[in-house]
C-alpha cells in the first residue's frame, strides 16, 4: 500500500528549539505531520507586525499571517514575563522592555532596577505562553504558565531573556537558567501551552 504524504504544518519561528519541541509534543496527536520553520522561506515571508495587547492575540496574529500565505496550517506562540509587583510588566513588550529587541541584558537590568526596593516576599511573577493553531477548520490557542518569583542577581549560564532572574516555583532554589535544558522543558510555560494545544488537537482529530 502507498505511502500517504505526511501533512505539513508551518511553524512561525526561526527558533529551532522551538519546532523540535513542538514537533515532541505534537507528534502524539498529529502523526504523519512534517513541521517546517516559517524561515525556510526566505525573504519572500514578511512577518507581521506584533501589535495585539495580549499573547494570544499576537499568537494569532503571527500563525495566521502564516496560514494565509502558505494555505497550510500553522502555529506560533508568543510569550513573556509578567511581573505582579510592576501591574503585569513587561508583558507582551518582554523582548523589546529595555528598547531594543532582544537584548536580555538591557532587560535585565531594567527589571532588576525596577524591583530594587521591592521584598523577596512581594516579587511574585509568571512566565506566559500561548501557542497557536490556525488551519481552515481550526483556530485555537493552549495556554502555559509558569509560576515563580524574580530574584535580586542573575545566576545560570543556560537559558535566554529573564531566564537567570526566573526562580520557578517549581524548582527551589534554582533560576531558570540553572537548570538543565530537559529541567527547563519539563516545567516551562510553553509545555504547558502546548500540552493544553495537544489535548484541544486530541478531542477535535
Amino acid at each position: 500500500m502507498e505511502n500517504k504524504e505526511p501533512q505539513i504544518v508551518m511553524v512561525a519561528t526561526g527558533n529551532a528549539h522551538k519546532i523540535v519541541e513542538i514537533r515532541e509534543i505534537l507528534s502524539d496527536v498529529m502523526p504523519n505531520t512534517e513541521f517546517r520553520s516559517i524561515k525556510e522561506l526566505g525573504d519572500a515571508y514578511i512577518e507581521p507586525e506584533e501589535n495585539g495587547l495580549t499573547f494570544e492575540e499576537n499568537a494569532f496574529i503571527k500563525a495566521e499571517a502564516a496560514h494565509a500565505f502558505t494555505g497550510l496550517p500553522a502555529i506560533a506562540d508568543d510569550s513573556g514575563l509578567v511581573v505582579d509587583a510592576l501591574n503585569g510588566e513587561p508583558g507582551v513588550f518582554s523582548a523589546r522592555w529595555a528598547g531594543v529587541h532582544g537584548d536580555d541584558a538591557a532587560n535585565n537590568r531594567k527589571l532588576i532596577e525596577k524591583l530594587e526596593d521591592i521584598s523577596e516576599d512581594d516579587r511574585s511573577a509568571r512566565f506566559v505562553s500561548c501557542v497557536a493553531f490556525v488551519s481552515d477548520e481550526i483556530r485555537f490557542c493552549g495556554i502555559g504558565y509558569c509560576e515563580g518569583s524574580i530574584g535580586f542577581e542573575e545566576r545560570g549560564n543556560n537559558g535566554f531573556g529573564y531566564d537567570p532572574l526566573f526562580l520557578p516555583d517549581d524548582t527551589p532554589g534554582k533560576t531558570m537558567a540553572e537548570l538543565t535544558p530537559q529541567e527547563k522543558n519539563a516545567i516551562s510555560h510553553r509545555r504547558h501551552a502546548l500540552d493544553a494545544l495537544a489535548d484541544e488537537l486530541r478531542e477535535i482529530l
